[in-house]
């Protein structure tokens, strides 16, 4: 369980900041890089949060997907060196990637087809998630590249999470915009 008993340490003071199990990295580092934006998506679906009262089921998911998000960060946060840490490290599962398939196909089963791609809008739920899902893809790009280093790993159902997260936020959008009947659709050329 984690303990906070004081927020500052002044050990980040330096531009560094420890991972979780204590080696040291620079604030810029793409491994911190990219659990922050983990983080920040986390934060964006907090303010999606604040319009989705009324709509309890998709609430409900996005309650488990916050908490799963610090599940990411965590995963993210202690890199696979193959070394004992002492401890079991937390990482994404495939019963958390299943989850969230089933929670797609439960809400993409009631939306109507899209005969257009979506502009982000429509209400401010779905506005928010449209933002959220950006955000994500934004840390899915960074994980890739961060797994793609020879000196860094991130685990394939943190990847498959993340992929189907920014599926799960546009499905969701969808849905809270009246079941994609308010969605606000791209018209090609429309402004020319």
């Amino acid at each position: 369980m984690v303990k906070l008993n004081k927020i500052y340490t002044r050990t980040g003071d330096d531009g560094t900041t420890g991972l979780a199990a204590g080696p040291r990295r620079l604030k810029s580092d793409l491994r911190v890089e990219t659990y922050g934006v983990v983080d920040e998506a986390n934060s964006a679906i907090g303010i999606a949060r604040l319009h989705t009262a009324g709509a309890d089921a998709v609430d409900a998911m996005l309650g488990r997907i916050q908490n799963d998000m610090f599940d990411l960060g965590a995963d993210l946060s202690t890199p696979e060196t193959g070394k004992d840490l002492g401890y079991e490290p937390l990482r994404i599962v495939a019963a958390q990637v299943a989850r969230l398939e089933g929670e797609i196909d439960l809400l993409n089963a009631e939306l109507n087809p899209l005969k257009s791609f979506i502009l982000p809008g429509g209400s401010a739920a779905s506005a928010h998630l449209h933002l959220a899902r950006t955000i994500v893809r934004r840390a899915e790009r960074f994980m890739v590249d961060l797994a793609r280093r020879p000196d860094e790993t991130v685990s394939a159902a943190s990847l498959e999470y993340v992929n189907r997260l920014s599926d799960f936020l546009f499905v969701a959008a969808r849905y809270l915009n009246d079941k994609g009947r308010a969605d606000v659709l791209w018209v090609p050329g429309k402004n020319r």
